[in-house]
């Protein structure tokens, strides 16, 4: 087994797991309906720092003519978990909007 196919298959299953956590994070978003406890800083480095991994991905794509199907696997993960945290980037400025008005209400 190559070493190049081990590194790619570790980086996918790396991004799996990370991602794994996105869709709890986002269903306790849309329940709680508050941003106390959440990080916009935090997230926003996360979509900067997975915004990096795909442009990796697109520069080996292009550049080195990288393919196979672990490395689109691993490109999948990379896109998947920035939709994910975008998605609850937006949750956050509505929990926000939702913390305004409960404050204006009381």
């Amino acid at each position: 087994m190559e070493i190049s196919y081990i590194t790619e298959l570790m980086e996918a299953f790396t991004i799996l797991c990370f991602g794994m956590s996105w869709p709890i994070s986002i269903r306790k978003s849309l329940i709680s309906k508050t941003a106390k406890g959440k990080s916009l800083f935090f997230e926003v480095f996360l979509l900067i720092g997975y915004a990096f991994g795909i442009l990796r991905k697109i520069i080996q794509l292009t550049v080195l003519g990288c393919t196979g199907w672990i490395f689109y696997l691993s490109f999948f993960f990379y896109m998947l978990n920035f939709i994910e945290i975008s998605i609850d980037v937006c949750l956050y400025f509505r929990n926000c909007k939702y913390d305004r008005e409960a404050l204006f209400l009381k």
